[in-house]
């Protein structure tokens, strides 16, 4: 549940820190007091839109904190992202500046707005004022039926777009039969041409050494005999010189031990000497003049480079230019290949047929239960009679989303035919529809046990929920049951809703009052919890008319909200006590 949520230089707001309890809170005050930018800060903190305006006036940026108990669920999600996960708690804070540049954090670590999106959907479920506009929005209301089918739109979107890559590389391939075969014959007639050369991937580095080397044949062997007579065949030679000098030294030696250093420096060297000699000999002895091999080293240097000029590429670049070519040619047969194509395309269309069908069935189990849920919560709205239909629609061609289209319909009374929401509800209707269905969509509402029970294959419980201003347009005894229906949830759900009815404020387990005033000159919002007098005074102002008759109206609805939360107490206790006897 979010037990702060806290606020600094956001609109109206200098700073403000609400600290929030579970069950059912109601936060009212005068229009334009402020209300809304306490709904509009949570959203900001759980990844909505940041906007330069949310900055109050005077101020660099706008700064937004929220303090949520942590689900367990989350645990795994925080340890993968790199986020602490300490004593419990997540933290999620969120800066905008006057530019509109905003940054977030999540337990004190960077974090980007897709991941406080992320977080959002098992966190909080908001649902504004105009909400019932979704209604009529097809999108919308897919979206709707397949969250409480547990569907997952995304597999049935991916199946989509490799039926229609599939069609599309078809398509493709059948209008550029001819001009793929033409480029076909090309590719393949380049690369025989280089497969007779057959150019290995070192091969031109290599030939050039050796053709180097037997083109300067007599030259080298020249050299190594020189070197050879000069080092130990020759007259004078090293090796003999060397020996001269050794024995000129041996006789002395004994005299100082430096001149004795001296020669084993000079042994050291006569022994290279001696290791050289050896090494020429072993040289001239396999080096020999070879006319037949150079013959054929020229043949093949030549064929590189008349290659290489016709495809105008350096010569070490031909093996990579085959490899490509062979790959591309590998592409364009099976780009030509229709029958493969056609086969890949029927795969396609089988793996998303079946996916819709699955999605289909899906829809088909859940529809009547919501639409029997969302009729129940109708009844108690100042809709008897009415009825709540979630109709499917088959369409004529197939679509990204499925099957079928999902159309919302409503009769208003007994005895009418349901018809489409737009059509037939006004706006009054419209908002209680929304209420209704967001209590009968509500994981963990006791209004609605049947979709609760659908729901445990899958759907997770998000535990808080947020109503700003869904109760407009409502009035009299209707009112009445919507305080009803949001004290309800509070009782499984911490649910926080902004609104200017008495009768629902009235419900609530808390309430908070929003004020604006003046402060240092600029105008500010304020908020205070309000309890006893206080409480009562607010509801006073909220019913409106003479000051004595509406304190007296303000104290009886809330002593009657009071009664009924003892009754269902005793109520819920007498139960568990009847129960634990059943079970004795």
């Amino acid at each position: 549940m979010l037990r702060r949520l806290a606020l600094r230089d956001v609109v109206l707001v200098r700073e403000l820190e609400l600290t929030l309890q579970a069950g059912f809170t109601v936060l009212t005050g005068e229009t334009g007091a402020g209300k809304s930018i306490l709904v509009e800060a949570l959203q900001l903190a759980l990844g909505s839109r940041a906007e330069a305006g949310l900055v109050r006036e005077g101020a660099q940026r706008a700064e937004v904190s929220a303090e949520f108990d942590l689900p367990p669920p989350l645990l795994p999600w925080l340890e993968e992202g790199g986020f602490e996960a300490s004593e419990g708690t997540l933290l999620l804070r969120r800066t905008v500046d006057v530019q509109g540049r905003s940054r977030a954090w999540i337990n004190g670590s960077a974090a980007t707005v897709a991941q406080l999106r992320e977080l959002a959907e098992h966190l909080v479920d908001i649902h504004g004022q105009h909400a019932w506009q979704g209604l009529t929005r097809p999108a919308t209301v897919r979206a709707l039926l397949d969250g409480e089918a547990g569907v997952d739109p995304a597999r049935l979107a991916e199946r989509w777009q490799a039926w229609r890559a599939a069609l599309a590389a078809l398509e493709r391939a059948r209008a550029a039969r001819d001009t793929l075969e033409r480029e076909r014959e090309r590719l393949a007639w380049q690369v025989g041409e280089l497969d007779k050369l057959a150019p290995g991937p070192d091969e031109w580095a290599e030939l050039e050494a050796e053709h180097q080397r037997l083109a300067h044949g007599q030259a080298l062997l020249d050299g190594a005999r020189a070197a050879l007579d000069a080092v130990g065949e020759g007259e004078p030679a090293a090796d003999a010189l060397l020996a001269r000098a050794l024995d000129a030294l041996d006789e002395v030696a004994r005299y100082d031990a430096e001149v004795a250093g001296i020669a084993d420096v000079l042994r050291s060297a006569q022994a290279q000497l001696q290791d050289a000699a050896h090494s020429l000999h072993a040289y001239l002895g396999h080096r020999e003049p070879d006319p037949g091999r150079l013959a054929e080293l020229d043949a093949r240097l030549s064929a590189w480079v008349q290659l290489a000029r016709r495809y105008r590429r350096g010569p070490a670049e031909l093996p990579a230019l085959l490899a490509g070519w062979k790959q591309e040619l590998q592409a364009l047969d099976a780009a030509a290949d229709l029958e493969a194509l056609e086969r890949a395309a029927a795969a396609a269309e089988a793996a998303w047929r079946g996916e819709a069908r699955a999605v289909s069935a899906a829809r088909k189990r859940t529809a009547p239960r919501l639409a029997a849920a969302v009729t129940q919560q109708m009844q108690t709205l100042g809709m008897a009679g009415g009825r709540f239909e979630v109709a499917l629609l088959p369409q004529d061609e197939p679509q990204a989303f499925g099957l079928e289209a999902v159309e919302l319909r409503v009769a208003g009374h007994a005895g009418s035919t349901p018809r489409a929401l737009a059509k037939v509800a006004s706006g009054g209707e419209l908002s209680r529809l929304a209420l209704a269905v967001a209590v009968a969509t509500t994981r963990g509402a006791a209004a609605d046990e049947a979709i609760a029970e659908d729901a445990a294959d899958g759907a997770a419980h998000v535990p808080t929920l947020v109503f700003d201003e869904v109760d407009s347009g409502v009035g009299g005894a209707v009112a009445d049951s919507v305080g009803a229906l949001m004290k309800q949830l509070g009782s499984s759900s911490q649910v926080l809703a902004v609104t200017h009815l008495a009768q629902v404020a009235a419900c609530a387990d808390h309430h908070l009052v929003v004020s604006k005033g003046q402060q240092q000159g600029a105008t500010t919002s304020a908020l205070r919890a309000v309890r006893g007098e206080a409480r009562v005074a607010e509801v006073a102002r909220m019913l409106g008319g003479e000051a004595l008759s509406g304190t007296a109206h303000a104290q009886a609805m809330l002593a009657r909200s009071e009664r009924s939360e003892r009754g269902e107490r005793g109520e819920r206790g007498e139960l568990g006590r009847n129960s634990g006897q059943e079970a004795r």
